[in-house]
């Protein structure tokens, strides 16, 4: 079994379902007392956003490519950034490490792929959705093409991540509004949606949605165990060839 390590904090919601789906999954597989081997570095959330809110994007690249390295140093086989907005600073991870980084967006795309899908949904914050880190990672790799929601929606769906959901708060009001922002991504051609933010689907669920919908969280927990309980390169677990190249452009 190989050791997974966990960069969390961004937010405490989202990390604490890191860990007890991984947990989870192991215990349904083996059953008895077996667990995964993770290693978490949660990091202090409040100093993340400020480098966000500043635009300090670079700073915040090389503090999480630090944290990063201390789990290497601590035996991690495998490292995963349980944040999606953060992946937009994932090429300062990458070009760091010696172990496998798993990129979220990759481990999202193995489901949609699985499921037939071409042209996907995002939902997650702003910087998910307006910038194009997340959407062209999915092209340039898997040849996804992705569609976000109006503008109308988009300030509303960041808001309710920050102000809600990363405090562990949720509201049917706001379900309801995510609900419309699906309705909206249907009718743009989505085959699913990813629920691109580690706590939409603290909110969000397949009965709330007609589309398909692939939980970031999960795909990116199922991704890394079958890394972890394999030994399988992280290129064949993500169905890539050599080819490929794994990094953020």
């Amino acid at each position: 079994m190989r050791k997974i390590g966990v960069i969390g904090g961004m937010s405490c919601e989202s990390s604490v379902l890191y860990y007890k789906l991984a947990n989870k999954q192991v215990r349904e597989k083996f059953g008895g007392l077996v667990s995964p081997k993770i290693l978490i570095n949660s990091v202090n959330f409040a100093e993340v956003r400020e480098m966000q809110t500043s635009g300090d994007w670079d700073g915040a690249g090389r503090f999480l490519a630090e944290e990063a390295l201390n789990l290497q140093k601590g035996g991690a086989d495998i490292v995963l950034l349980a944040t999606n907005t953060m992946h937009k600073v994932a090429h300062f991870i990458e070009d760091a490490l010696d172990v496998p980084f798993l990129h979220i967006a990759d481990a999202v795309a193995v489901k949609l792929k699985q499921a037939g899908v071409s042209t996907t949904g995002l939902l997650g914050t702003r910087y998910t959705m307006i910038d194009d880190f997340y959407k062209k990672r999915l092209k340039a790799n898997h040849n996804i093409e992705t569609v976000i929601p109006d503008e109308k929606y988009i300030d509303k769906i960041d808001s309710v991540i920050f102000d809600e959901l990363c405090q562990g708060l949720v509201e049917d009001k706001s379900r309801e509004l995510y609900k419309a922002a699906l309705e909206d991504l249907k009718a743009k051609g989505a085959g699913a949606v990813i629920l691109g933010c580690t706590e939409i689907g603290i909110l969000i669920k397949q009965t709330d949605s007609l589309l398909k919908t692939v939980c970031s969280t999960q795909a990116h927990i199922d991704v890394a165990l079958e890394y972890s309980l394999s030994d399988k390169s992280i290129e064949d677990v993500l169905g890539l060839n050599a080819e490929v190249v794994l990094k953020t452009a």
